[in-house]
């Protein structure tokens, strides 16, 4: 496994090596020892599968109590992923990282708790896996405006986007409730 850093050094790329041959590919997603030595040594507890559409953009979600680190893989289709510091103390702060994540390259971004995480799909139907650090919290769940000016967030947008109702009156950045 290879890890790569983002402009963001606490959230990375994770390039799993694939083994292909006639019959088709294997891959390792995960395991804990390769990623600890990268500074991932984190307890999964729980595993989201979600399909969306074309042009569809979920996010930005995060919860403010139990936040949830995240592991995000694409099996189907493709999506630019993002990722928004909420620490206060960070020096990050305010600033996203985004990255194109598909089935073909098999890519992961971790996504540290304290972040909050959005994606636009950027191909027909994408399926989007995510092991998640602590467990769905509904009152604890927040969401920050998708095209918040303040954080200027560049989604390769090829129309107008699918957006729930939810995301669509989430919270501006400025009034959002962040991390210590």
């Amino acid at each position: 496994m290879k890890v790569i850093p983002t402009k963001i050094p606490d959230v990375l790329l994770v390039e799993p090596e694939i083994f292909t041959d006639e019959r088709g590919f294997f891959m390792e997603t995960w395991r804990r020892g390769a990623l600890a030595e990268h500074g991932i040594d984190v307890e999964f507890v729980q595993d989201n599968h979600s399909r969306s559409v074309a042009g569809a953009l979920r996010g930005l979600h995060y919860q403010i109590r139990q936040p949830q680190g995240k592991l995000v893989r694409v099996t189907l289709g493709e999506v630019f992923d993002v990722a928004v510091d909420l620490r206060k103390s960070s020096r990050t702060f305010g600033q996203w990282v985004g990255a194109l994540l598909s089935a073909e390259d098999a890519r992961a971004l971790w996504i540290p708790p304290g972040f909050c995480h959005g994606f636009y799909v950027t191909s027909g139907p994408a399926d989007v896996h995510y092991k998640c650090t602590d467990f769905y919290a509904p009152e604890y769940d927040r969401c920050i405006l998708w095209n918040d000016s303040e954080l200027a967030i560049e989604w390769p947008l090829s129309g107008r986007p699918l957006i729930s109702d939810r995301d669509r009156g989430a919270t501006p950045f400025a009034a959002a409730q962040c991390f210590a």
